[in-house]
């Protein structure tokens, strides 16, 4: 195969930006020089990457989207080996880009960083946080970051993996609920009760499965995106809540109080899967972090296809 590095990174920031333009300023080179890097991929491979739209910027093909994840690898690769050749085999060095669900993050991405940072030092990393499930799907599919700590990896297979835990469900309620003396009720126990919803995408799908599990139909009061306000709310009295992991402390940001109760129900829990883009193989920098997360979580995790939704 006749081709270089670096019409593979023109080929990347024109996908990138959907613009030869936009690649052009990025990169400090010509227009010109990008669409002779781009055309001289497509001969060599015999395929067309990019549709060119007249004003209206590019386009990738099937098979410019395929190539353009094996393009990103092998440009990361091709990044590692240059630190790692600059470090004669010592430490880490380089940059690793990871993302988090926004229900996740507050949990778990401090301890991971700090302890990263402990072990690998000199290796920058970035984060792709304030982002869903479909949202890091998408990230990693297009090679914006390399693992991904989520709940769902979608239908299909383009996506694997790791299971670091699962966690159970449980409800919080105001302390003057009737049942905030208790330690476990059954989620039947809210039927007739307003319901606040995390209106995550993924974890509102997951609510509404458990609530059918229970055969309930609990109205529903508020809907917010934001973990903290829906324990405010709660706290408030406005309605009790299905959540997933819980916070060190049942004090919310305005000084109230929420009651976390156990579910005595056979509900299925949260999965915790730590993502990465099927076939391509992780970098060094990944695989410390990989690491990481196991010893966080105690236990290497099974391969799993995809998140059970019932």
């Amino acid at each position: 195969m006749n081709f270089t590095l670096v019409q593979l990174r023109y080929f990347v920031a024109a996908a990138r930006h959907r613009s030869m333009t936009g690649a052009s300023r990025e990169l400090m080179v010509s227009q010109s020089a990008i669409s002779a890097a781009i055309a001289h991929l497509e001969r060599e491979f015999g395929v067309q990457l990019l549709v060119r739209h007249h004003a209206k910027g590019l386009s990738l093909t099937a098979s410019g989207e395929r190539f353009l994840g094996e393009a990103r690898g092998l440009l990361s690769h091709a990044d590692e080996m240059a630190a790692s050749a600059k470090a004669f085999g010592g430490a880490l060095r380089g940059r690793l880009t990871l993302g988090c669900a926004d229900a996740i993050a507050p949990f778990h991405l401090p301890p991971l960083l700090a302890e990263f940072a402990t072990r690998c030092p000199e290796v920058e990393v970035g984060l792709s946080d304030g982002r869903d499930d479909a949202d890091l799907r998408e990230d990693l599919l297009e090679g914006a970051c390399e693992l991904a700590l989520m709940h769902d990896l979608g239908d299909g297979d383009a996506l694997e993996g790791e299971l670091l835990a699962q966690i159970p469900p449980h409800v919080v309620v105001a302390p003057g609920h009737g049942l905030a003396g208790e330690k476990a009720v059954p989620l039947r126990a809210f039927a007739d009760d307003p319901m606040i919803v995390l209106d995550l995408p993924h974890h509102r799908e997951y609510t509404a499965s458990l609530v059918r599990r229970a055969a309930i139909n609990p109205p529903v009061r508020f809907r917010s995106r934001s973990p903290e306000l829906v324990r405010a709310l709660v706290a408030a009295g406005q309605g009790f809540a299905i959540l997933g992991r819980r916070p060190a402390t049942d004090t919310t940001y305005d000084g109230g109080r929420v009651v976390p109760l156990d579910l005595t129900d056979d509900l299925p829990p949260l999965p915790l899967l730590l993502a990465h883009a099927r076939g391509i193989r992780p970098t060094r920098r990944a695989a410390a972090f990989a690491a990481v997360c196991r010893d966080r979580f105690l236990r290497p995790g099974p391969q799993v296809p995809q998140v059970p939704q019932d």
